[in-house]
Parts: C-alpha cells; structure tokens; sequence
C-alpha cells in the first residue's frame, strides 16, 4: 500500500507550482516546509524528491530562479513562477480536479 510520500511523487510538480503561486519567490527549504504546514504534517516533500523536481521545473521553464540572501543571511537560490508555469499550474489543477473526481466516484461507488 502506497504510503503518503509515495502518492506525493506524482504532485509534486503540482505543489511545487501551486505554492510559488501563492506565496511568491521562495527558497527549496521554504517550499518543503510550506507544503509539510498547509498539510498539517500528512505531506512531506524530501530534499532527495524537491532539488531534482526544481531543476526538471526549471529545466521545462515553468520557474526561474536567482541567488538571494535568506532570513538568517545565507545565499540560497529562489524560485518563483514564470508565465509559462501558471498556465501550466492551471492546466494541472484541471487534471487534479478529474483525477480526484474520478477516484471518488469509484471509492463511493455501490
């Protein structure tokens, strides 16, 4: 049986976009820990998963990042959400919508 951060794999793209939609240019640390707060703790994103994520992101345009200063004065590289990742991000929240419709209709299914 798949285990959180096993069905986690498949979104992960999804989450990583949605949250740089909603909070902006953050740093990989900041959007593991973000997705881990939102999902009061059921997901957790591993650094192992998130840096190639982001790079295969980037790679794919859909981010773009810089090198900043974080809050404690440390150089880490930020993400934020170029145009061709929010019509990307709208596309994957469409196929998440049918995918959860899909699943329920099966699970309620009598």
């Amino acid at each position: 049986m798949p285990r959180p951060n096993d069905v986690l794999q498949g979104t992960l793209d999804l989450l990583v976009l949605k949250t740089l939609a909603q909070l902006g240019s953050m740093h990989g640390f900041g959007i593991a820990l973000h997705v881990q707060q939102v999902s009061n703790d059921l997901l957790r994103v591993e650094e192992g998963s998130l840096y190639p994520a982001l790079h295969r992101i980037q790679q794919a345009r859909l981010i773009a990042s810089e090198w900043k200063s974080t809050e404690n004065n440390r150089r880490a590289k930020y993400y934020r959400l170029t145009p061709l990742g929010r019509q990307q991000l709208a596309r994957e929240e469409q196929d998440w919508a049918k995918l959860v419709k899909g699943v329920t209709a099966i699970l309620r299914y009598a």
